[in-house]
């Protein structure tokens, strides 16, 4: 369980520097479009700094693979949740964001959430699934998938209207999150077939499978779509907010497809209910839009220089 443990908090490390890095890379690069996938990716292999974040990113997804061996699916996102503090830390630091007071209570109260979740979970008391039936994995990552590629299209008709407020990202971070839970879904589904004995069975068994499919849809369109959204928008808004929708995704459908109980004592039951509920709850009421930037008073433009 500790090794699970350590590996969800290196995967939080590694995730974290990838995005602020990739963030940072896209930053000095022309602008990107998902309507222009090929120049993207053109673009941003171009970039050591965006390759280096992509090799962290790379890294992250090795030690989430080991997570989804040792730890329950509810509890390993709980962790992974707590992720977005050093990734607000690392958007200050390396990228000179800042979050207004309103997102900062909004990041407290999902770490709120985390502890109600982590404090629902009991060593020894929750299962680790492997198996899951793929008709049902299929009926809940066929129509995410389709549902994230229709918010962000729609995101994007309306980031194209030049009369349009500043849009914060929220939307995209919404769409790029199912992607991603979806992705985190066939992770998991990976993760149980690495226990076939030998290379060319366990190589056959995941192949027969939808995971490397999915994953390799969610790889393509979530690398274009996130690159985009994330040169537009703040990586410590969009994140959090990809963060947050990806992990209740897999933990709410996950544990469902997969078979992980629920707690049976009602104190955990309700906290991991109420934890979840106030995540989504913080997602939904979190600004949709940006302040305008202030435009200077007279006084202030004749004593500028």
């Amino acid at each position: 369980m500790w090794w699970g443990v350590a590996a969800a908090l290196l995967a939080n490390t590694l995730y974290s520097l990838g995005f602020v890095l990739e963030k940072r890379a896209l930053t000095s690069l022309p602008e990107v479009t998902i309507r222009q996938p090929a120049r993207l990716l053109r673009l941003v292999l171009g970039s050591p700094l965006w390759i280096g974040g992509s090799l962290a990113l790379a890294a992250g997804f090795g030690a989430q693979l080991v997570v989804y061996r040792t730890l329950p699916i509810a509890a390993a996102q709980g962790i992974f949740v707590s992720g977005l503090v050093l990734l607000v830390l690392l958007s200050a630091r390396l990228l000179g964001e800042e979050t207004s007071g309103r997102e900062r209570y909004a990041l407290g109260a999902i770490l709120l959430a985390l502890l109600m979740v982590v404090l629902s979970l009991r060593e020894g008391a929750d299962s680790v699934s492997q198996e899951a039936p793929y008709p049902l994995i299929l009926l809940v990552c066929v129509p995410s998938l389709a549902g994230g590629v229709w918010l962000y299209g729609s995101a994007e008709r309306r980031a194209r209207n030049r009369h349009r407020r500043p849009t914060t990202g929220v939307e995209y971070g919404v769409a790029v999150g199912l992607l991603y839970g979806v992705s985190s879904l066939a992770i998991k589904g990976v993760s149980s077939h690495l226990t076939t004995s030998g290379i060319g069975g366990a190589v056959l068994d995941l192949l027969g499978s939808p995971y490397p499919y999915l994953l390799l849809f969610t790889g393509v369109f979530g690398l274009v779509m996130s690159q985009a959204a994330l040169q537009r928008c703040r990586a410590s808004l969009i994140v959090p907010v990809c963060t947050t929708v990806t992990s209740l995704f897999t933990a709410v459908l996950g544990t469902l497809s997969f078979g992980e109980a629920l707690p049976d004592d009602p104190l955990r039951l309700a906290l991991r209910v109420a934890g979840t509920a106030l995540a989504v709850a913080v997602l939904l009421t979190m600004p949709k839009h940006d302040s305008a930037p202030r435009s200077p008073t007279p006084a202030e433009e004749l004593a500028s220089p």
